[in-house]
């Protein structure tokens, strides 16, 4: 049975292709879309503990290892393996792909993935908070320079995507970090209030991008050839990452607790931070980078959801 989040982004999907927003209806999605990225960023700010980073940073070894698969292995593979990837997907696809590389992890999913199959739970909060707050910086970055060579020009940071990322996401975050001694017992005391606002975020995202693909006659242009590699090519560099981080821990002696820590960490890409971030570095919602991200997203679901559980019963075994 899926679960609530996942419930909720077929539902958006359906109802963007049914009962798509237009005209001052989606102009009033918009705003609301927005707001609700500024308040998303405000609330990390606000959730983020500053003890726990640095806590987690002084594990410098397993730290480093995650933020480089994250920000550049995982880049670096993605436009390595283009002559494989672009046939497969097409050429506007594979954009996608490229953006979906220079995320940063997930949060909420990789701890949840870590706890289940024993690993280094207080490593795996620091790793997915860090990777998320460097995110911020690093993925316009490396979209700027990723797309530079790609000879895409809407990736480009320019000064009106640095301010929009500043207003949308580092103000808001820096102003939940100033905020947070008040504000914080609060939102741990409503946590799946918060959780739910992470999720309805996503939500609006989902739903407006899929109003404005249907009313622009997207769908009729996407070709299911492609669809049906891009759920392939997101499954392959999944194996190709996780494959590369099992045989690296492997190589520098980490114990089982790390090594679950750092592929799922260091593996997972964010779709609460991707689809908001692509409204402010591109200044709209893309459906040729969206729907890698939403692919990429359930595919790693899947596949980390296999393996934490596999892990566990191992464990188990081991135990009795």
């Amino acid at each position: 049975m899926p679960d609530r989040f996942t419930l909720g982004i077929i539902a958006s999907i359906l109802l963007g292709l049914i009962l798509p927003c237009q005209g001052s209806v989606a102009e009033g999605f918009d705003l609301i879309t927005h707001a609700a990225i500024i308040l998303l960023f405000y609330l990390y700010g606000v959730k983020l503990s500053r003890r726990a980073v640095w806590e987690g940073v002084t594990h410098w070894r397993l730290q480093s290892l995650v933020l480089i698969f994250t920000f550049a292995y995982f880049p670096l593979v993605t436009a390595l393996s283009r002559p494989l990837m672009e046939p497969l997907v097409g050429g506007a696809l594979y954009a996608g792909l490229i953006y979906v590389a220079c995320l940063p992890s997930t949060v909420q999913s990789s701890i949840a993935f870590t706890s289940v199959a024993g690993g280094n739970v207080p490593a795996a909060v620091c790793s997915a908070s860090i990777s998320s707050l460097l995110g911020v910086f690093f993925t316009p970055l490396l979209v700027g320079v990723m797309f530079s060579q790609e000879g895409g020009g809407g990736g480009q940071v320019g000064l009106d995507a640095v301010l929009t990322i500043s207003y949308q996401i580092l103000l808001p975050f820096a102003l939940g970090q100033l905020t947070q001694r008040r504000l914080r017992p609060m939102v741990e005391a409503h946590k799946s209030l918060i959780s739910l606002n992470d999720q309805l975020t996503i939500w609006l995202v989902v739903y407006t991008s899929f109003s404005g693909a249907t009313v622009q006659g997207y769908w009729q242009q996407l070709d299911a050839l492609h669809l049906g590699g891009l759920i392939a090519a997101c499954l392959l560099l999944l194996v190709i990452i996780q494959g590369s981080i099992y045989a690296t821990c492997k190589a520098l002696r980490f114990n089982l607790a790390d090594t679950i820590t750092i592929l799922f960490c260091g593996s997972k890409k964010s779709l609460a931070v991707g689809a908001p971030m692509m409204l402010a570095i591109f200044g709209a919602l893309d459906n040729n980078l969206l729907l890698p991200l939403m692919v990429f997203h359930q595919v790693q679901l899947m596949v980390c959801a296999h393996l934490a559980a596999r892990w566990r019963r191992k464990q188990q075994a081991a135990a009795a």
